[in-house]
């Protein structure tokens, strides 16, 4: 028995504590502050944004003393898709147009995360983003039957910090430890904008709460799983 444990454990570290790339994606939900959407009191309302990532755990090339106890990472890099479907009642957003419209939002971006602390479940990172955007504005005037649809695009930049907390490992419910809590908050600069004569200006704050999912130990477990599978035949 005794030595059975040593070889699962030694399977558990080897598993979170990676030699080589490990790929993790997750959802990304969350709520940009753009200054075209506000209250009647011109208060700033929050947008939903959804989205995912996707990319690689790169392990440390040097020991960090802030990366010890937990899965081995100095940073993680990957791309991501975001989408806007947003009705905007609020007339004189584009140039020369009284009406209201609907803005639909495409974002493709690459990201870079560094992380500045890793204590087994809990983790604090920097990342940093650059995007494509693509923005469609579709008016409709029904009393005037006038239908037009303008298109643009821009680049984003955004530079933010997140933290991380996964729940713990439960030996009767493992898939437990496949989740957890995210929070991030950060700010988002527009390098590039195609309609400058317009209201419409995405440079602003963003913040995200809520779930999280690591892939990355769901995989550790099913490689675990199989090689304790392995040894048992």
């Amino acid at each position: 028995m005794q030595k059975s444990d040593k070889v699962a454990d030694s399977t558990v570290v080897q598993a979170t504590r990676p030699k080589s790339l490990t790929f993790t994606a997750s959802t990304d939900q969350r709520f940009f502050f753009f200054n075209d959407t506000r209250t009647e009191d011109n208060r700033l309302v929050p947008v939903s944004v959804y989205g995912i990532r996707a990319g690689f755990l790169f392990p440390p090339r040097h020991e960090r003393p802030d990366l010890k106890g937990g899965r081995s990472a100095s940073f993680k890099a990957g791309a991501g898709f975001y989408f806007v479907n947003q009705h905007l009642d609020r007339p004189g957003l584009l140039p020369n147009t009284s009406e209201s419209v609907t803005r639909h939002l495409r974002i493709a971006t690459v990201y870079y995360e560094r992380y500045l602390l890793r204590r087994k479940a809990f983790e604090v990172s920097l990342p940093i983003e650059f995007g494509y955007g693509h923005s469609r504005y579709e008016i409709n005037d029904d009393l005037s039957s006038r239908n037009e649809v303008a298109r643009g695009v821009f680049l984003p930049l955004g530079v933010g910090v997140s933290a991380a907390y996964q729940f713990p490992t439960i030996r009767w419910l493992r898939p437990l430890h496949w989740f957890g809590l995210n929070i991030l908050t950060g700010y988002r600069f527009i390098l590039k904008r195609d309609v400058p004569e317009s209201q419409i200006n995405y440079t602003g704050f963003y913040v995200s709460v809520g779930p999280s999912f690591f892939l990355e130990n769901l995989t550790a477990d099913v490689k675990r799983w199989r090689q304790k599978r392995k040894r048992s035949r």
